[in-house]
């Protein structure tokens, strides 16, 4: 089978920042490609290369004849002012022509990225929603290969799942570059890390990310053990060197020259291994002995009259760790920016103890001017050194702990990767002691190994954490409860997803009340009720009941405690729930049609 994409040999460096070097690899039909690696190893330049929006420095790029491939950037390009089917007929009439077949297409993807209002405007629809249109409208184009760029930012728990639904079985090919490790898990058939630690520039594996994992562990243990074994046999080569004048008169020049060779193959090997792949992450308590450090009370937030959340009381306690989670637009941001001081709630009432010491990250790194040096950013008295728990540090040495070289110091903060500018602001955050940590989307940009740096950190932190976070995989790990807002003003404290799931599906059955209501007073006169449709009609409520009985039964699977531990299980299971109950809702809109036509005929 000829491949779709075929990248030979190619090259791309900015300044002295190599990406990568005779890079090569494929990609075939039907292929779900991870794309992971460290901040700054290039993933989102290669996704550029191989849509033609960035050029190589050297290096070819083959495609196969008639390929169509289509890339949906990290900030979504959409024209603020058109509407939501405009921008999707935009798109798609650039491959359909035909005006017939082109409404079909628009009324289809409008239904897969489940937009009720066509004619909203797109500077209307939150962040998530953009990110939706992006991804609908590219999906709609029929690409053979699409390429998504952290494409699971800015979607709230059902976008993630709405999207794992539409890419899991995708017919098409796509590269995706993600952190979300639920996701890689759901969706991807093929896993690959970008970095300079392997010898092709890359390590690719057929499988999932947790496959992808332990292999790499089998890898890095392999490459180690083959350094300590060329380290033995170059130092039996260095003391065969090293006899005495007469005996090197004997000696063969091919041994001399295999021993150069032994030396050159062992010093890249320790390079490669030694490359550091995770941040040296650890906050900074106060010490403060204190236990209940916020008490909230009653505390209730709205917009424009339109009430976010209400009712929210509860006490951070030292050593614990709260999670926000939420659809967009309920009020997580708003809420974490109450506990930082920066906005007041409309009702109720919240309680700071003494003194308190806030460390702040938000979602927005708005606390980075773009236009200082890193230097300047990291070293808040522009000294060549910073103070970290008690400590002089030079300003190098804690570059190096956040994997910034001494050349990136004098960069400004617009050439840094997104990523990147999270570990600034971490960098940020550490040097000063604080009792409470809040985090606004921390995982968004920061490459795995970071993240997993930044888990343990949060785990050992002796004062109070609240995370606003959508990495499923993240919060699980960190959060000893979860504040659940539903976008509807109310508001809940849950042990975990489960208990999330089972609030959605109270409110699934209550939209599903509303529609049997509805099927009751609709009437269409203008319709014709057919034999076949009388037929269809006494027997959907047959299999309205099957498919809702096995809605029942995946819901009780997921609410299961083993399914915590294996995220990829659970992951499969809740894209299958939606799935079903997508066809469920697909039912009972067909169930009101039927009935609106057999009304018209009486």
């Amino acid at each position: 089978m000829i491949p779709l994409l075929t990248i030979q040999s190619i090259e791309k460096s900015y300044g002295n920042n190599n990406l990568f070097s005779n890079l090569s690899f494929d990609i075939k039909q039907k292929e779900h490609l991870g794309l992971i690696g460290m901040n700054g190893s290039g993933k989102s330049t290669l996704l550029k290369i191989i849509c033609g929006k960035t050029l190589p420095d050297s290096g070819e790029l083959i495609l196969k004849n008639g390929m169509r491939c289509l890339y949906v950037p990290q900030k979504e390009e959409l024209d603020q002012d058109k509407s939501v089917e405009d921008s999707l007929c935009i798109e798609i009439q650039k491959h359909i022509h035909e005006e017939k077949e082109l409404q079909k297409a628009v009324k289809r993807a409008l239904g897969t990225g489940k937009f009720n209002d066509a004619n909203q405007q797109c500077k209307s629809l939150s962040g998530g929603l953009q990110k939706r249109l992006a991804i609908t409208r590219a999906v709609a184009s029929e690409p053979d290969l699409l390429l998504l760029d952290e494409p699971t930012n800015h979607l709230d728990i059902n976008g993630i799942l709405w999207l794992e639904g539409l890419l899991k079985n995708a017919k098409f090919s796509f590269i995706v570059v993600t952190h979300d490790r639920y996701f890689l898990n759901s969706v991807c058939n093929h896993i690959m890390e970008l970095g300079t630690q392997y010898p092709d520039g890359f390590l690719r594996v057929n499988g999932d990310y947790n496959k992808f994992s332990k292999e790499k562990t089998n890898y890095m243990n392999a490459q180690q053990q083959q350094q300590n074994s060329l380290s033995s046999k170059m130092r039996r080569e260095d003391q065969w060197l090293k006899q005495g004048a007469k005996a090197r008169t004997t000696k063969a020049k091919y041994r001399i020259n295999q021993a150069e060779e032994l030396r050159g193959e062992l010093s890249e090997l320790r390079i490669r291994n030694k490359i550091t792949t995770k941040v040296d992450i650890d906050f900074t308590a106060t010490g403060r002995q204190t236990k209940r450090l916020v008490t909230i009370s009653n505390i209730g937030k709205s917009f424009k009259g339109q009430k976010i959340f209400d009712s929210v009381t509860l006490n951070l306690m030292k050593n614990s760790c709260l999670g926000v989670v939420g659809e967009n637009g309920s009020g997580k941001s708003t809420f974490i920016n109450i506990l930082a001081k920066k906005t007041e709630p409309d009702s109720g009432q919240i309680n700071w103890v003494e003194n308190l010491k806030i460390g702040f990250l938000d979602q927005e790194r708005m606390n980075l001017d773009p236009e200082i040096t890193l230097k300047q950013a990291i070293s808040p008295t522009g000294k060549d050194s910073v103070t970290y728990k008690g400590k002089t540090i030079h300003i190098i040495t804690w570059a190096k702990k956040f994997l910034f070289s001494p050349q990136d110091l004098d960069m400004p903060i617009k050439r840094f990767s997104g990523g990147e500018k999270a570990k600034i602001l971490i960098a940020k955050l550490m040097l000063e002691p604080a009792d409470l940590l809040l985090f606004d989307e921390p995982a968004n940009d920061l490459d795995i190994p970071s993240l997993e740096i930044l888990e343990q950190s949060i785990l050992e932190f002796q004062g109070a954490i609240v995370i606003v976070s959508h990495d499923r995989y993240f919060l699980e790990k960190v959060s000893d409860q979860i504040l659940y807002l539903d976008g509807n003003g109310n508001s809940k404290i849950v042990a975990g997803y489960d208990q999330i799931l089972k609030e959605k599906q109270l409110n699934n059955e209550k939209e599903k009340t509303k529609k049997v209501k509805k099927i009751q007073v609709k009437k269409n006169f203008n319709i014709k009720f057919s034999f076949n449709d009388k037929f269809e009609l006494d027997h959907i409520e047959e299999k309205i009941h099957k498919i809702e009985s096995e809605i029942e039964e995946l819901e009780k699977s997921i609410l299961e405690p083993k399914l915590t531990r294996d995220p990829k299980l659970l992951a499969d299971l809740c894209s299958k729930l939606q799935m079903q109950k997508e066809k469920s809702d697909n039912l009972y809109e067909r169930w009101e049609e039927l009935e609106t036509k057999k009304e018209s005929t009486q």
